[in-house]
């Protein structure tokens, strides 16, 4: 605990310190003592940065580079102040000064010069671009990664905890990146003032000299050149060190060492190249007049180098080849049962994206393909009540430009358009905007795909204006529900029994596996999902089969009990301020079909001849079309004994009408208001 504390205060102290560096005068010895710390700390941040496996785990450079940026310039100032006020800057500087000058000025000061321009020009101007583009790429490359860690959870192959972090890591990594090219220019910015404050020191220090300490010039230009060399290569040795830091961590690419280890390991991979090397360094030392042992030395290296790699690659390719050899009875570990399941695997629901609609996958209101889909997947469960299987999204080349396709177990079931940079405008009356004319893929409502820009005069014309992404998931709504009882699967009905008997056991231990098993009580809720009916209401749906279970398991009764249990729930959604507009058939006509109802294999059937059945299919057209003309809804309702059978035929013309029987019409408590009654050979319209 005491460690952590005095971890949490360094950082803060030292800071502080350097604020009172800039404004407190310092002895000559503490000096010396923190211009050692500079320069050793610089060194560390260096190997650090050569060892970190990638830029993320050294995450705290971009701050270091601004403390210790401000640190050097400290030093700066505390040692400019000794040298101009007395002629002295401490043990270090003058060691500096005199190591580098040996004897001779012009040449300490070209060396100072020459460090100056490695420091400025290449390293700092190089770390600075490379951060630049670093951070424009990282940002750029940030919807494609999110896509691609999104797809991953739709598809299941990682956890909301692997996606989390997942999404942290991209944040993050574009977040350094962002530092790290607003840190690059702490760096250059700091190159500058060092040159700058070693033209002060050396300007002021020589008028210093010569007008108030009374040299002759050329002591006074010996005396203060040593010291401002000094002074600038102590300052300038750290802030090369840290520009070299810089330089390491933003050319970091992904690698699974160290940078010694990676750089050893790739230079060393091509033995060819190091052949030719070394051959070509032997040769050099042949030429007339060419010094022959360093490049002796050095061909003769490479030459060993080079053999060293052949004997490393043939031992790999016989390790290699040693685990290519399969004991008998084992299984490649290609081949593995595991491997290929995960292959075989078909995903229940997918989208396919042409190449130029994966810009729907990004993060703008009318971009976030995935989160509407989350959305889409938590409505369809409180509406049908039944857990929709993860959306897998990816694109695909096959698909023709601006297309998505849905697939349900692997079988393309819709297909739809959504071409860029357009909008779906939907009304009667869309002749004045551009455009060819479309047909909603879900309700088929005439619109035109407009340009976006063209939103609000669609909107001032009176046509509805819907984005991309509404319309596909609009499309993979109404794909959904009609493919529910496809969706529902044993294994989901298991889950759903399972959550019901934590919260009423009795229920579901009278029915599974006493009376039903979960077979059987899946091909119930598939029947009622079917017919678009909610199953969210699971216990009175289990109390209602096990009642009609004791008497028999045939799935028709079974269904039509389950819609019993579920009373006014199933007339409810149909009811409008109070009122239930119906269907009927005329009693002669629905006498005659009760009639000719038979049992099947699939339920029962209507046997009526194909004549009549195409005529009784097209006046309820008719009639329901008539009905429908002011925007209301309505249903067809008839006596329950022909309920199934009758729901069936309607399904081959009008597949959304609800049929009910007269029993559940009547179990809502709704006023019936009667908008039309079909006969054998016309539809007799209601009259009010």
């Amino acid at each position: 605990m005491r460690n952590r504390s005095i971890s949490q205060l360094a950082v803060p102290v030292g800071v502080v310190g350097i604020v009172i560096l800039l404004v407190v005068p310092l002895p000559p010895a503490l000096l010396d003592v923190l211009i050692a710390v500079n320069i050793t700390a610089s060194l560390v941040i260096l190997l650090t940065s050569m060892y970190v496996r990638r830029p993320l785990d050294f995450s705290v450079f971009p701050s270091l580079i601004l403390v210790f940026t401000l640190f050097r310039l400290g030093l700066n100032v505390a040692s400019t102040r000794l040298v101009l006020g007395d002629g002295y800057a401490g043990e270090v500087i003058g060691a500096f000064g005199h190591f580098v000058v040996g004897g001779s000025l012009v040449i300490g000061l070209v060396i100072f010069l020459i460090l100056v321009v490695i420091q400025f020009v290449v390293i700092t101007n190089g770390a600075g671009r490379v951060a630049e583009v670093g951070a424009r790429f990282t940002l750029d490359a940030m919807p494609g990664k999110q896509m691609a860690i999104d797809a991953d959870l739709n598809s299941g192959l990682i956890d909301e905890d692997e996606a989390r972090r997942r999404r942290a890591d991209v944040t993050a990594e574009a977040d350094f990146y962002g530092a790290m090219d607003g840190g690059s220019k702490f760096v250059k910015g700091d190159a500058i003032a060092g040159i700058v404050i070693t033209v002060i020191n050396l300007i002021g220090g020589i008028i210093i000299g010569v007008a108030q300490m009374g040299m002759p010039v050329t002591e006074a230009v010996e005396r203060f050149s040593l010291l401002t060399v000094g002074d600038g290569l102590v300052t300038q040795i750290p802030a090369l060190l840290l520009s070299v830091s810089t330089g390491i961590v933003v050319t970091r690419s992904t690698a699974e060492g160290d940078m010694g280890s990676e750089a050893t390991k790739q230079l060393s991979q091509s033995r060819t190249a190091l052949y030719i090397a070394g051959s070509g360094a032997i040769g050099l030392a042949l030429l007339p007049g060419m010094p022959k042992v360093p490049f002796l030395l050095v061909g003769a290296a490479l030459l060993l180098l080079a053999q060293r790699a052949a004997a490393t690659a043939r031992k790999a390719e016989e390790e290699a080849q040693a685990a290519a050899v399969v004991p008998a009875g084992s299984t490649p570990a290609g081949d593995s049962p595991e491997e290929l399941l995960d292959q075989m695997r078909v995903h229940a629901l997918e989208i396919r994206l042409a190449p130029d609609l994966v810009e729907l996958v990004g993060q703008g209101p009318d971009q976030d393909l995935l989160g509407r889909v989350r959305g889409l997947r938590r409505q369809l469960a409180l509406e049908l009540g039944v857990v929709v299987p993860p959306v897998r999204t990816r694109d695909s080349v096959d698909l023709p430009r601006s297309t998505y396709a849905i697939f349900v177990a692997g079988v393309e079931t819709a297909r739809g358009l959504a071409p860029a940079g357009r909008l779906l405008a939907l009304g009667d009356d869309l002749g004045s905007l551009p455009g060819t004319p479309v047909s909603e893929p879900v309700f088929g409502l005439p619109g035109r795909w407009i340009p976006a820009e063209l939103r609000h005069a669609a909107e001032m014309s009176g046509a509805t204006v819907v984005d991309r992404v509404s319309v596909l998931i609009t499309h993979l709504g109404a794909v959904v529900t009609d493919n529910a009882p496809r969706l529902l699967s044993r294994e989901d009905v298991r889950l759903l029994t399972d959550g019901l008997k934590s919260v009423s056991p009795s229920v579901v231990e009278e029915l599974v596996p006493g009376l039903l098993s979960l077979g059987e009580v899946q091909r119930v809720l598939q029947g009622l999902l079917a017919e678009q009916v909610s199953i969210r209401d699971l216990g009175r749906i289990y109390e209602g089969i096990a009642t009609r279970a004791r008497t028999s398991t045939e799935p028709e009764g079974l269904i039509e009990a389950a819609r019993a249990a579920l009373g006014p729930a199933l007339t409810a959604k149909h009811v409008h301020d109070g009122t239930l507009r119906v269907v009927t058939l005329d009693p002669a006509l629905e006498h005659a079909l009760a009639e000719s109802v038979r049992p099947g294999d699939a339920g029962s059937q209507l046997v009526v001849e194909p004549a009549r059945l195409d005529s009784l299919l097209s006046q309820l057209r008719r009639a329901v079309a008539d009905a429908e003309a002011d925007g209301r809804d309505v249903v067809l309702a008839c006596v329950p004994a022909l309920r199934p059978a009758l729901r069936r035929l309607v399904a081959l013309a009008l597949p959304r009408l609800p049929v009910l029987s007269y029993s559940e019409v009547t179990a809502a408590g709704a006023a019936v208001e009667s908008a039309g009654v079909v006969s054998d050979g016309h539809a007799i319209a209601a009259r009010g």
